[in-house]
């Protein structure tokens, strides 16, 4: 079983050297993440496990790192690798913000996380607006707003049930990370605070975090 769950979202933006004048914009949203990860880390998980979307080969150990040259940034975090897709990449520069100098295990599949505390990487639907980057679909806040129930209550089989088809339709690129979040949380008690949930810039964003016990 894992001990604990923080689920933050990934726009590069979050970071606030890429962000530059907007960076205030954020700083909410950041803050929460900051919040959550603390949680996380405060459960006494020897390992984290960072589990996001996008290109990785396989499951990679605290070797592994990213940079955010694609965003105008020289920034490495994570090991000395340079292979983490943009999600894991926030995920370590959370992790390097946090101080956690510990063993990291970064997934984009169904990581082995028993014992283990899970940081999950996951954008909701970039369809909320017609700013948003997939334009405005009206079924994108009802989408979003199942899972911020789900992530209030502590609801893991909500989330082991996402409808894959309908985030992908929404561009909901955190579906996958949350059912596996689901899966791996079933039949756990679950202590849950839902800290933020929002949707700037058209895409839905959550900072939750999950105490297992």
């Amino acid at each position: 079983m894992i001990l604990a769950a923080a689920v933050c979202p990934h726009p590069p933006m979050i970071i606030p050297a890429i962000a530059s004048g907007a960076a205030d914009d954020l700083a909410a949203l950041r803050s929460a993440c900051d919040a959550a990860v603390s949680v996380l880390l405060g459960r006494g998980a020897e390992r984290i496990v960072v589990l996001g979307t996008g290109d990785l080969a396989a499951d990679s150990d605290e070797s592994a790192g990213g940079t955010f040259a694609a965003y105008g940034l020289d920034l490495h975090v994570g090991g000395p690798g340079s292979d983490l897709p943009l999600s894991l990449a926030v995920g370590a520069w959370l992790l390097d913000r946090a101080g956690w100098s510990g063993p990291r295990t970064y997934s984009t599949g169904v990581p082995d996380a028993d014992g283990a505390a899970l940081l999950v990487m996951a954008d909701g639907s970039a369809k909320r607006s017609t700013t948003a980057p997939g334009f405005l679909d009206e079924r994108a806040e009802a989408f979003d707003a199942s899972i911020a129930a789900a992530l209030a209550a502590g609801d893991a089989e909500a989330l082991a049930a996402l409808d894959v088809e309908l985030g992908a339709e929404l561009w909901a690129a955190g579906v996958p990370a949350l059912r596996t979040l689901g899966e791996l949380a079933k039949g756990a008690d679950i202590v849950a605070n839902l800290r933020v949930d929002v949707a700037p810039f058209g895409v839905g964003y959550w900072v939750a975090d999950w105490v297992l016990s």
